[in-house]
C-alpha cells in the first residue's frame, strides 16, 4: 500500500529556512521536510476543528505514527532559487543622524514551477478513518513554510499515475543517477523507536535519583524526579508538537524525536540564475490518448468554461496544437486530418478527437481528453504536452498541464469522480445517451436515408460501430420550447436536463457551417454491449455530438472489454 500527497504552490513561492539555520544565511528547505509536514498537518487540525484542544483523536494519533514510520520519497518540480532584501527598523535612533537604525534581513524563497509537487509513502496502509482524517488535512492546509507559501495539497487517488520520484532516502539503497547530489533534512523516528530512546535516557536521568525502599519519599526528590523527565516528551506526537520557546527551555539545540537523514536529489533541484535548456521530449510509441488538466490563473474552477462551449474551446486548442506541431515540420495527420498532400483522410475516422470534459460535475470545463482511434504519434504527443496556454472567449488565459498518457483504460483509474465520469464515455454498455448535442452532418429529409435516424445510422457504420437496434429522440434542441418535459439527467446527480443542451455552441468559428443548425439528444440501443468513446456527427472531432453510458447501467460492475 502507498499513500501520495500532491500540492501546488499557487504563488508558486515557497519559503522555508531549514532547522538550525538562521534567515539571514539564504538557505532554503528543499524538499519540504517530513518533520514540518507532519507538524503542519498537526497544526491545521486544531486550527480547522478537525480535533479540538483535548489533543488528537486516536485514529489521527495512529495517522501520524504510520507516516513517520516510513521516510517518503518526493517528485520534485523544477524550481529556482531567489531572495529579497529588506531593511527592518530597530526601534533605536542613531545617536550622531538621530535617524532610526535598521538591519538587514534576506527573505530566500524557491521559485516553484507550475507544476505539482508529490510526496509518496511506498510501504504505509491507512485505514478508511485515518485516510479521510488525512485527506481533511491536507485538503484544509492552506500554506506549508511561511505563512507566504499558499499551498492547495490533495490525497491522490489509489489509480492516479504518480510522476517519477527524483528524490529519495539514501538509506533505500538505489542508485542514484548522474548529477545528483545529497541533502540533509529533518524527519521523525518511528514511534517505536522514539519509545526506546525515551526509556534509555529516563533510566540516565533517574540513576542519581532513586526512590528509597520501604519509606515515604521526600518531596523535593519528587519534584527533582519530574524536573529530570520534563525534557523527555511522553510520546513521538509530543516531540511533534513542542515549539521553539520549549526546546530552548529544556536545554534542546535539537527536536527531540527527530533524525537527520540523508536524500538524493539532482543537483540541479534548486538552480540558481537563468533556467538550463530542456531536452526535448521523445515519444518512443504511440498512445490512445492524452489528457490535460485546465486552471484559471485565479484557480477559480467558476472562472472556466461552461460546458455549453465545448465546440469553441476544443477548436481554440486544435488551432493551438497545429500551429505548435508546425514549428518541428510538418502536422502530423493525427492533428490536422489531412495526408501529406493536404488531403483529408478517407475511410474510419482515425484522426484525433478533442473532447473537453466537465470530470467534476460543476457545468465547467476542466479537463480536455485527446484522443484517436489511430493513435497519437511522437510529433502529436509532443505538441500536446508543449501546450501550456489557451484562452476563453473574453481573453482570459487558462493554464494547461499534462496529466496523463497511456490508454483510456488508464484514465478509469483515476481517483473518485474523475475515473468514473471517463468510465461513462468509455465502458462497454448496451445503451448510450448524448452528454453534448448531436449536431446532423447533412440536411434532415422527412425519408430516405438522411432522416435523423439514417444519418446516426450512417455515422456508427462510418467509424466501424454496429448497428444499432434503436435509435430514440429524447429532445431536440432546434425549436425546443422552455416547457417541455424534461427526459434524464444529462449531469452529475440528475441536476442538469436536456434544456442545457438549448445553450451549446453548435458552428465552428473556422470551419463549414453546419448544414443543420440544431441540436439533439438522442439515445442508442445495442443488441450488445458497446465501448466508447462514441462521437458522431458535425463537430464530433470537437466535443459534439459526444455519448456516455446511460445512467440504468452506470451503477453496474464496469467490464474492461
Amino acid at each position: 500500500m502507498s499513500v501520495s500527497l500532491a500540492f501546488w504552490f499557487l504563488a508558486g513561492r515557497y519559503h522555508a529556512t531549514p532547522f538550525g539555520h538562521h534567515v539571514n544565511e539564504g538557505l532554503i528547505e528543499w524538499p519540504p521536510s517530513p518533520w514540518r509536514l507532519l507538524r503542519a498537518l498537526i497544526s491545521v487540525g486544531y486550527t480547522s476543528g478537525v480535533w479540538n484542544s483535548a489533543g488528537l483523536p486516536a485514529a489521527a494519533r495512529s495517522l501520524c505514527e504510520n507516516l513517520s514510520g516510513e521516510l517518503p520519497r518526493y517528485h520534485l518540480p523544477p524550481t529556482v532559487g531567489a531572495h529579497s532584501r529588506h531593511y527592518m527598523p530597530t526601534g533605536v535612533l542613531d545617536g550622531r543622524t538621530k535617524i532610526e537604525k535598521t538591519t538587514l534581513a534576506f527573505d530566500t524563497w524557491a521559485q516553484v514551477e507550475d507544476q505539482e509537487m508529490t510526496i509518496t509513502w511506498n510501504n504505509v496502509g491507512l485505514s478508511e478513518t485515518e485516510r479521510a482524517i488525512l485527506e481533511a488535512l491536507v485538503g484544509r492546509l492552506n500554506y506549508l513554510g511561511r505563512s507566504e507559501s499558499w499551498v492547495e495539497g490533495r490525497v491522490m487517488g489509489a489509480g492516479e499515475p504518480i510522476p517519477e520520484t527524483n528524490c529519495f532516502p539514501e538509506q533505500s539503497g538505489e542508485r542514484p543517477a548522474h548529477g545528483s547530489e545529497q541533502v540533509s533534512i529533518l524527519a521523525p523516528v518511528s514511534a517505536s523507536d522514539f519509545q526506546l530512546w525515551r526509556a534509555t535516557q529516563l533510566d540516565k536521568a533517574l540513576a542519581d535519583l532513586p526512590l528509597p525502599e520501604g519509606r515515604k519519599p521526600t518531596k523535593s526528590l519528587l519534584a527533582k524526579r519530574v524536573r529530570a523527565v520534563q525534557p523527555y516528551p511522553a510520546n513521538l506526537l509530543d516531540c511533534l508538537q513542542k515549539d521553539t520557546t520549549w526546546l530552548r527551555a529544556q536545554g534542546w539545540s535539537w527536536p527531540p524525536g527527530s533524525r537527520r537523514v540523508s536524500y538524493w536529489q539532482p543537483s540541479d533541484a534548486v538552480s540558481f540564475g537563468s533556467p538550463s535548456t530542456r531536452t526535448a521530449f521523445k515519444a518512443e510509441q504511440r498512445v490512445a490518448a492524452m489528457l490535460l488538466s485546465l486552471a484559471d490563473a485565479s484557480r477559480n474552477d467558476h472562472a472556466l468554461p461552461p460546458v455549453t462551449r465545448t465546440l469553441p474551446q476544443a477548436e481554440l486548442l486544435h488551432r493551438a496544437l497545429v500551429r505548435i506541431a508546425a514549428r518541428n515540420g510538418v502536422p502530423p495527420p493525427e492533428l490536422t486530418g489531412r495526408d501529406g498532400k493536404g488531403q483529408p483522410l478517407r475511410g474510419p475516422h482515425e484522426h484525433a478527437h478533442i473532447n473537453p470534459l466537465d470530470l467534476d460535475g460543476d457545468g465547467h470545463l476542466d479537463h480536455i481528453l485527446v484522443w484517436a482511434p489511430g493513435g497519437l504519434g511522437a510529433a502529436a504527443q509532443t505538441a500536446i504536452r508543449a501546450a501550456r496556454t489557451m484562452y476563453t472567449k473574453d481573453s482570459n488565459p487558462l493554464r494547461l498541464a499534462l496529466s496523463g498518457a497511456g490508454d483510456l483504460l488508464d484514465f478509469v483509474q483515476l481517483s473518485s469522480k474523475y475515473g468514473q465520469r471517463i468510465a461513462r464515455i468509455r465502458h462497454p454498455a448496451p445503451s448510450w445517451q448524448s452528454t453534448t448535442p448531436f449536431v446532423p452532418p447533412r440536411h434532415i429529409k422527412v425519408r430516405g436515408k438522411n432522416t435523423l435516424e439514417g444519418q446516426i445510422r450512417a455515422e456508427l457504420c462510418s467509424r466501424g460501430l454496429p448497428e444499432p437496434v434503436a435509435v430514440h429522440q429524447l429532445a431536440p434542441m432546434h425549436g425546443y420550447r422552455s416547457d417541455a418535459a424534461t427526459i434524464g439527467a444529462a449531469g452529475e446527480g440528475g441536476k442538469s436536463t436536456w434544456a442545457r443542451f438549448r445553450h451549446f455552441k453548435l458552428v465552428r468559428q473556422h470551419g463549414p457551417e453546419p448544414p443543420f443548425a440544431g441540436g439533439f439528444a438522442v439515445r442508442l440501443d445495442f443488441e450488445h454491449p458497446v465501448s466508447g468513446p462514441i462521437a458522431i456527427g458535425y463537430g464530433s472531432h470537437f466535443g459534439l455530438g459526444l455519448f456516455e453510458r446511460c445512467a440504468s447501467v452506470q451503477a453496474g460492475a464496469a467490464s474492461d472489454g
